[in-house]
């Protein structure tokens, strides 16, 4: 698997974390080895930016993917195909306020939003309140097998 991190945000932040998390889930959920995903921590004017060209929505936001081959999760008896899963972007400076109201580290938050992030790569969402059960629990399963602890609860703006 190919994970890069790359970290332009200005904010200290353990990048190999990151992508041994997502290397965690990519193999959990049977992404093919060769498969490629990018993920880069930007400050709030970075993610700002993106969030008004892309969502067309006024300020920064803790986390945004940007899936390219739409690949999804593969089966027990099947990986999925080759191909790049795509691009995340995290704010730091976003997940540490978000940190704070839920009473968790920085570095949990930031874990938590890769994951997040990551989940949505693949497919998952939580327009519908079924799909939401399905990812967050999903998230809360794949975090604490990562972290060997109790994830923290969900903290998006």
């Amino acid at each position: 698997m190919s994970i890069e991190v790359n970290n332009e945000s200005g904010v200290d932040a353990d990048l190999e974390a990151i992508e041994r998390l997502i290397r965690h889930i990519l193999q959990t959920l049977r992404v093919h080895p060769e498969a490629e995903v990018s993920v880069i921590l930007l400050d709030e004017q970075g993610i700002e930016r993106l969030h008004v060209d892309w969502m067309d929505l006024d300020g920064p936001t803790d986390v945004m993917s940007f899936p390219m081959d739409e690949l999804r999760p593969g089966t027990p008896g099947a990986l999925s195909p080759a191909g790049m899963l795509g691009d995340l972007v995290i704010c730091p400076q976003v997940a540490a306020r978000q940190a704070e109201s839920g009473g968790h580290s920085t570095a949990d938050e930031i874990l938590l939003l890769a994951t997040h992030g990551t989940l949505h790569l693949l497919g998952f969402d939580h327009e519908e309140p079924e799909e939401k059960e399905e990812m967050f629990s999903l998230q809360r399963t794949l975090l604490e097998e990562f972290t060997g602890r109790k994830a923290p609860r969900e903290t998006t703006e």
